[in-house]
């Protein structure tokens, strides 16, 4: 189970390294120290420009660009942000570099940093006119008070044969202090006395010319320029430019001010001239266009012969009508001329008059009909006197049938006229239908093509109008930015800021060995204290703290003399209250607990751990001691037949165990008795007391240690141990290694099982668990060794109890 750690914990770690953050904050703060001296200091000048007129970027003059942008030819509102990208430009960068001459750089060697000269500080300027913009090269130019001027250190990418720059044979300037140009391996180069430099040459300078490309020197100005707005409803901008030299700063500043407000004009202008060509253009085409639409407009009406388009409706309207009219009365004529032609043709109406005024409106026949119906009444009426056969009758009857035919005649003949007079009419009719029915379309035709002529016409007007508002605006022209504020700045450098490096080295120092800290123990696997023995259910003797200080640094390689390993591994003595002797009380005490010291019989006490390097020779030798102090017969037994670590205290004799198992000695053969060390201060009123160990080392070490262990003897030797001391304590090589533990665990009554802070890995830990749970060792207790609780202060508990008990005179046991 994995234990965290707290940030107290983490605090205190941190607190018992102070050594670790001493040296971090040294290092940082003099690499920052160093720093703040080779940074050149850093100035900063502040500029504020108004921008006047918001109807810049398609305004011609005037407001005629808000009259183009409300016909949706010109975009009029200028973006303030428009105008700080077009200040910040390139091509405005470009022009600054070349009018103040940036692109080449003079200074002179400093303590730390090159002093840049500029302005009131550089006697002299250089310029090459036969380098292109973009060529690069240095060199040196020292100048003497005599007047006298030595360039020399020709450097601009030639090489020899060998790879090395070229040298170059010095220049002689007979004097600087005139203008003059004279032939160099950089080609010519122009000198001038600066007319600004306010000092005077009085010793040698030797200053360093650095001649860049002017697009590289451009991007490098546009770094240390930033343009905003201070608000979003402002049309104000705000320049600021950081620079080492603060007239520099200020020339750039007003120079670019300069430039931008040129190009301004020029634009505007440019503008101007567009439009007024534009204008040009839109004047022919809608001139032609206006020549096109009235001579359409002519042609038509002649062609439709429709001079005005209501009146020839009227007119139409009225033919039609007419002719409606004259069908009508015709077809009543020829009605009624069939009618009478009808009933002239009928025999039985021979002698019955016809009727007059019929309505034919023909003088001809209603005169033929007249006679007609005069004849036949004078007939009638002869008859009536005389009879039918009466001569006169007769002829008369042969009158009025001529007479009737030739009104029949007649009448046919008019019946033709007729319908020929109504075929005209109904053709009229149609032909003035026709032509009402087309008004319509003519007359909308006609509106659309008016409707353009009148358009073209406002719009050729309004051209002309504009095109004398854009000659006026081309005569007057001025800026559209005024200065607020001019560059001004503090003299005091805006960078290096000493106060936040130094902050921030401290930072820095302060972070390096927390992460250090913080990252060792994040990635630490190991078993680290008490705490990470929680979650399990082994019961727990007690723990052991370091009780020697680590060997760091150059210490590790000096060999450790005995009497050192000797101090490392027996450190509990009679009467001392250190930490050491606290914590083997502590485990005497739980022990005895454990093992209820009350019942008769010694306890055999099989001490082991998961990994070599535990310390089980260190508790099996210390806790033999504590348990010897309070009068305890202790005896140890040295089993870990392989290494015999434990027989080292007592100069590994030759004949031990293995000789007693293989039956080749006895018990008192090898049987070495240890004296426990008397207390360093004794109590006047006590009688000192010698105490006893004894111990029973390995011996020889034996080819076949498992089949030793097998041997019954080693029950015998055991039996006859608990027999005579109190606690036999049994020190067996670690677990799962080898399977002597396994072997010597039948003989035991309980397994101390020591495990080592910080070497024991925490995955292991439930194994051990798994070791209680299924008894596969007798009664299985733990021992934590060497828990460091240097690193932990109060809060060594996670890892380790804190022993600093503190007791008297008084010896202690």
């Amino acid at each position: 189970m994995e234990q965290g750690i707290n940030i107290k914990d983490i605090l205190w770690m941190c607190l018992s390294r102070w050594y670790w953050y001493v040296l971090s904050l040294a290092v940082c703060c003099g690499f920052a120290f160093y720093q703040i001296l080779k940074t050149p200091k850093v100035y900063q000048r502040n500029a504020l420009l108004l921008i006047k007129d918001d109807k810049i970027g398609g305004s011609t003059g005037g407001d005629v660009g808000s009259s183009f942008s409300s016909m949706g030819f010109l975009k009029a509102n200028t973006n303030i942000k428009n105008e700080v990208m077009s200040i910040t430009s390139p091509t405005v960068m470009y022009e600054v570099v070349k009018r103040l001459g940036l692109n080449v750089k003079y200074s002179v060697p400093g303590l730390f940093y090159p002093n840049p000269l500029y302005g009131p500080n550089l006697p002299v300027t250089l310029s090459f006119p036969d380098m292109d913009d973009e060529q690069s090269a240095t060199m040196k130019a020292t100048l003497f008070p005599n007047g006298k001027m030595e360039l020399s250190d020709f450097n601009f990418g030639e090489v020899d044969a060998n790879g090395a720059p070229k040298t170059y044979k010095p220049v002689i300037v007979k004097d600087f202090h005139r203008l003059d140009t004279i032939d160099s391996p950089l080609g010519k180069i122009a000198y001038a006395p600066n007319a600004a430099y306010e000092g005077t040459v009085k010793q040698p300078i030797t200053i360093d010319v650095a001649r860049s490309s002017v697009r590289g020197t451009a991007l490098g100005v546009s770094g240390g320029l930033k343009a905003q707005i201070p608000e979003d409803w402002s049309s104000v901008i705000s320049l600021t430019y950081n620079d080492v030299n603060i007239a520099r700063a200020e020339d750039i500043l007003n120079t670019l001010i300069e430039v931008y407000n040129e190009n301004w004009v020029r634009d505007k202008n440019r503008i101007a001239v567009s439009t007024s060509e534009f204008i040009k253009e839109r004047l022919a085409l809608i001139e032609q266009e206006l020549g096109g639409v009235d001579s359409e407009i002519s042609s038509f009406k002649s062609a439709h012969m429709v001079p005005d388009v209501q009146t020839a409706a009227q007119e139409y309207f009225q033919r039609a009508t007419s002719a409606t009219d004259q069908v009508m009365q015709l077809n009543n004529r020829l009605g009624m001329a069939r009618y009478i032609r009808n009933y002239l043709a009928n025999s039985a109406n021979s002698f019955n008059v016809l009727p007059a005024n019929s309505g034919l409106e023909n003088l001809n026949i209603e005169n033929q009909i007249a006679e007609y119906n005069k004849m036949l009444l004078e007939r009638n009426n002869l008859v009536q006197n005389s009879s039918t056969a009466n001569p006169l009758v007769a002829n008369m009857d042969n009158q009025l049938d001529g007479i009737r035919q030739a009104v029949l005649q007649s009448i046919d003949n008019y019946i033709v006229t007729l319908n020929a007079s109504i075929r005209a009419a109904q053709t009229n009719e149609a032909l003035a239908s026709s032509r009402l029915q087309a008004n319509p379309t003519q007359a909308r035709y006609l509106l659309s093509v008016e409707r353009q002529q009148k358009v073209k016409e406002s719009l050729y007007l309004y051209l002309l109008q504009k095109r004398e508002e854009n000659e006026l605006s081309q005569a007057f022209t001025a800026y559209n930015t005024r200065v607020i504020t001019p560059p001004t700045g503090s003299n005091a450098p805006v960078a290096p800021n000493p106060r936040s490096i130094m902050m921030m080295a401290v930072m820095i120092g302060l972070l390096i060995p927390t992460a250090i800290i913080y990252l060792k123990e994040m990635f630490n696997t190991k078993v680290r204290g008490r705490r990470d023995l929680e979650h399990l259910s082994v019961p727990f003797i007690g723990e052991i703290p370091l009780g020697y200080h680590k060997r760091k640094g150059l210490q590790r390689l000096r060999k450790a003399r005995d009497d050192e390993k000797d101090r490392r591994i027996v450190m509990v003595r009679k009467g001392s209250g250190n930490t050491i002797n606290e914590a083997f009380r502590v485990i005497r005490t739980n022990l005895e607990l454990m093992t209820d010291a009350e019942t008769a019989g010694a306890h055999t006490l099989m001490i082991t751990s998961a990994n070599p390097g535990s310390g089980k020779t260190f508790i099996s030798m210390n806790l033999a001691t504590v348990l010897a102090i309070k009068d305890k017969k202790v005896v140890i037994v040295d089993l870990d037949l392989r290494k015999a670590s434990l027989s080292t205290f007592v100069n590994s004799p030759a004949v031990g165990v293995s000789a007693y198992l293989s039956g080749h000695a006895t018990l008192d053969q090898i049987m070495v008795h240890r004296p426990v060390e008397p207390p360093k201060r004794i109590d006047p009123k006590e009688t000192p007391k010698d105490h006893f160990i004894d111990i029973l080392p390995v011996g020889a070490i034996p080819p076949n240690p498992a089949e030793l262990l097998y041997s019954p003897r080693l029950k015998s030797l055991l039996d006859k141990l608990r027999a005579e001391y109190d606690y036999v304590l049994l020190d067996c090589p670690p677990i799962e290694v080898v399977a002597d533990a396994k072997i010597i665990n039948r003989h035991s009554d309980m397994t101390v099982f020591v495990i080592r802070a910080g070497l024991l890995e925490r995955e292991m830990l439930p194994r051990i668990q798994e070791f209680y749970e299924n008894q596969r060792y007798h009664n299985i207790a733990i021992i934590l060794n060497g828990t460091d609780s240097s690193h932990m202060g109060p809060l060594s508990s996670r890892y380790g109890y804190g022993y600093g008990y503190g007791y008297g005179y008084k010896s202690k046991r």
